[in-house]
């Protein structure tokens, strides 16, 4: 791996697009401390405190901290997340979109701008059921969170976050088009690992004040190597279907008549899923969670993290993405016709409609158990907080977007060190035998 770090200095490309990364991801980091005008961010601040573990705190973990600081990234990237979501699932519906995307770049940029004012939309609507909420809220001490309520303060933090997140949105594509990795997951990645140092610090004072045995310590430590290594695992695991090429003859040539695979991976929709069933079920219930009513505040009580009717969605909406995220970036019949037009053939299975029906077949059975890998993955560790109370800091959906970014952004890396004929990133990890 180290050789593979070195070889990062000998490609200019990739080394400005790592620093414009990181330079993109340092913007995000220095705009969440920056509040929005009229609230007592003590006073917030205190208030999150003793929301943590709750429905409130998923959401600021989300955000990268900015909720509880009402930022101007409070809202984070989730309504972006949530307009793409729409957008996909309207693409289903309606024939208009499903053109769209298959007209190629045009397309793909029509539905991009789609999802953009999707997202100006979302971020004007959450805004605005925040900012009516928090006027109704007070801190553990009885002071009043918002200063100044009216429709003056209504207005300014709509207009405030909507721009946050439409700056967010920019920041990401950016990342994406001219640094490294998907910029939207990093940003999500960079918000949740900038919780680590404090994580630590807090096992540490346990550990110091008695409240935690070593013994517990290592057991936990334990736990979450074995958790990301059975990530790293999954994530990297495929099923190789056997392909062979028939010898064809063009000319004085001879080409084909190579045996290969098609390489189909066991969690083929990645961290998309559980972002998706996240921002899903944080929509409704973080508005809930603001607006003064009894009928309101039941509902979000019964979406808290870690309670029976919470993990049954999230698993639901983990299962449905899953599927639903395969279907839309992988075509079996694409993907048999381009194979019998290339002369290559599954053995003991027809070309065409029956090498369709096969991949399809042991597609479906993959997603089913990498929909029931994410399920344990992003459920388990939740279950352990609230119903146990061991202090695993970092929850089973968190933790599978930062190992599951990080493997593809490393990925990238690696494949830009190839392209130039360099030795892989991790010369012999998985990453590099995957290829």
């Amino acid at each position: 791996m180290l050789g593979g770090l070195a070889n990062i200095s000998k490609i200019p490309e990739l080394q400005r697009r790592i620093f414009f990364t990181f330079a993109l991801l340092a913007v995000f980091r220095v705009g969440v401390h920056i509040p929005t005008p009229g609230i007592d961010t003590a006073a917030l601040s205190a208030f999150f405190e003793q929301a943590r573990g709750s429905l409130l705190g998923l959401f600021d973990m989300f955000a990268g901290g900015a909720m509880r600081t009402f930022s101007v990234f409070a809202l984070g990237i989730m309504p972006y997340i949530s307009a793409s979501i729409i957008i996909q699932l309207l693409r289903v519906a309606v024939p208009y979109l499903d053109r769209l995307s298959k007209e190629g770049d045009a397309g793909r940029r029509k539905i991009t701008q789609y999802t953009r004012y999707g997202t100006i939309l979302l971020s004007m609507i959450q805004g605005f059921g925040i900012s009516v909420g928090l006027e109704s809220m007070a801190g553990p001490s009885g002071l009043p969170i918002v200063l100044e309520p009216g429709w003056g303060f209504r207005l300014m933090s709509v207009i405030t976050l909507t721009t946050g997140t439409t700056f967010l949105m920019w920041l990401g594509e950016t990342i994406t088009e001219k640094g490294i990795g998907n910029g939207i997951s990093l940003i999500i990645f960079s918000g949740i690992i900038v919780t680590l140092p404090g994580a630590v610090a807090n096992t540490a004072r346990l550990l110091w004040s008695g409240e935690m045995g070593i013994f517990f310590v290592i057991v936990l430590f334990v736990f979450m190597i074995a958790v990301v290594g059975f990530i790293v695992f999954v994530e990297t695991g495929q099923r190789r279907i056997p392909v062979q090429y028939a010898k064809r003859v063009v000319g004085r040539k001879m080409y084909g008549g190579q045996t290969t695979h098609l390489p189909l991976k066991i969690n083929t929709a990645g961290v998309i899923p559980a972002i998706f069933a996240s921002s899903i079920i944080m929509f409704p219930a973080t508005i809930a969670n603001f607006v003064p009513h009894p009928w309101m505040k039941a509902t979000a009580q019964y979406l808290m993290p870690g309670g029976v009717i919470f993990e049954v969605l999230y698993i639901a909406f983990i299962i449905f993405f899953c599927y639903f995220y395969t279907a839309v970036t992988f075509n079996p019949v694409d993907v048999a016709d381009n194979m019998k037009k290339h002369g290559g053939f599954i053995p003991g299975i027809r070309p065409g409609k029956k090498t369709a029906e096969y991949i399809d077949w042991v597609l479906t059975r993959l997603t089913f158990s990498g929909a029931m890998y994410m399920s344990a993955v992003c459920v388990l560790p939740s279950i352990l907080i609230s119903q146990f109370h061991v202090p695993f800091y970092f929850g089973g959906t968190a933790l599978l977007i930062v190992v599951g970014v990080a493997l593809d952004t490393a990925g990238q890396i690696e494949t830009h060190l190839l392209t130039r004929q360099y030795e892989g990133f991790m010369k012999k990890g998985k990453l590099a035998r995957r290829r």
